[in-house]
């Protein structure tokens, strides 16, 4: 299958062009100068000439701190942008998987969030990120399945898990805010699953594949949790470690507010389109590795 998916650098772009190929799939990073979501003609252009067999969403603002302060770019890159890749898609008659996150919710509830409990971001990322979902399901909602991820990191790019190793190469101890808590997925996990969504999608009309997903690994964990673990699987395997102290979101204010509970409930992914991710120290080990591999 031929699969196009928005943007060039990202995290889940790099992860989808990697597992494409062992998958067997045909898979083509479109972004600027070519594609620019600011700008729908050359959205529209792009794509039609990428000749799709679907279309994976993926490009996005991502700077949350940021965007507090350039609301009006964020909306225009992650509503306008997602819109405009949805009319193209529809246009195309080929299904579209839309990226989304765990920043549209509040993070207030005590349990982890199903695709029905009420969305509520406290930033403007997260109201920008609502909005390109919405706008794709107004437009086209019989041909695409929206996926929330959350806490991404891969050997790729910029994340946590670099960030944790290059720290402890540094110091000995990081601290590391413990009363917010999640999913820590592998981009790697996420472009898995998201070949296997494309996959269904493209194989059959049902409608129940449609709609609003959760994906996001297997267990759940603070930031402090995932740094310990990280030093910890770094220095089994000869790597540097430090010692976490465990502060909280106070002790460590941004300009956007982070959800405390960002815990996603993956089971109608699960039974629908049959993607349940791995637990998240096992995928986190596969990483680390790498990393570590890289840098010998």
């Amino acid at each position: 299958m031929r699969i196009v998916v928005t943007g060039k650098s990202g995290q889940v772009v790099t992860a989808l062009l990697e597992r494409g190929e062992v998958t067997g799939h045909e898979v083509i990073a479109l972004g600027r100068p070519e594609m620019d979501l600011n700008d729908p003609v050359s959205v529209i252009r792009a794509l039609q000439a990428a000749a799709p067999d679907a279309i994976v969403s993926a490009a996005a603002y991502t700077a949350v701190d940021k965007a507090e302060t350039e609301a009006d770019l964020a909306h225009a890159v992650n509503a306008a942008g997602a819109g405009a890749v949805a009319q193209v898609a529809k246009t195309l008659g080929v299904p579209l998987i839309h990226v989304s996150t765990d920043y549209v919710f509040d993070g207030s509830l005590d349990r982890p969030y199903v695709e029905d409990d009420a969305a509520c971001p406290t930033g403007a990322y997260g109201a920008s990120k609502l909005a390109g979902e919405q706008a794709v399901l107004d437009i086209y909602a019989e041909g695409s399945a929206v996926v929330r991820v959350a806490w991404v990191y891969s050997p790729f790019g910029s994340n946590f898990v670099k960030t944790m190793l290059r720290l402890a190469g540094d110091r000995d101890v990081v601290s590391v805010v413990a009363d917010q808590v999640g999913n820590p997925t592998s981009a790697l996990d996420i472009a898995d699953g998201i070949l296997t969504v494309a996959s269904n999608l493209a194989g059959s009309d049902d409608a129940s594949l449609r709609g609003v997903f959760h994906m996001t690994a297997n267990g759940e964990a603070s930031w402090a949790d995932l740094a310990e673990e990280i030093f910890a699987v770094s220095a089994s395997r000869g790597g540097a470690s430090a010692k976490v102290k465990r502060i909280t979101t106070a002790e460590y204010p941004t300009p956007a507010s982070r959800p405390a509970n960002s815990r996603l409930d993956c089971c109608r992914i699960a039974q629908i389109h049959g993607v349940a991710l791995p637990d998240w120290p096992t995928a986190l080990q596969t990483v680390v590795a790498r990393l570590q591999s890289a840098t010998v």
